[in-house]
């Protein structure tokens, strides 16, 4: 009978094969090339930017930021979206407008 694999351990450094891909990330850091290189290989990895990119000052350098998404997740969002508001649609109200009293 052949020896089962050792179990991995806790403190082994995890490779992009092993690791789940995170939905969403949000990188910050100085302004500078090396920032663009961490983005661009998101970029490069498959996500998109999510909005627009942020700058502060903190008294000495600008800080950056940037959110980025993976195109799957935002289809998964916007597909739990667009069924919550056909479940919405099908509700069947009646004649009961005093339910939507004060909504627009």
């Amino acid at each position: 009978m052949p020896d089962a694999p050792a179990p991995a351990s806790l403190d082994a450094p995890r490779t992009a094969a092993t690791e789940e891909r995170l939905a969403y990330r949000l990188f910050t850091g100085g302004d500078d090339r090396a920032f663009c290189e961490r983005v661009s290989a998101a970029l490069a990895e498959g996500y998109v930017l999510h909005g627009s990119p942020s700058a502060t000052f903190n008294g000495t350098n600008v800080v950056v930021a940037q959110a980025l998404v993976l195109p799957a997740a935002i289809a998964s969002a916007d597909a739990a979206v667009a069924s919550a508001v056909e479940d919405l649609e099908s509700d069947d109200f009646g004649d009961d407008e005093e339910s939507f009293e004060g909504h627009a």
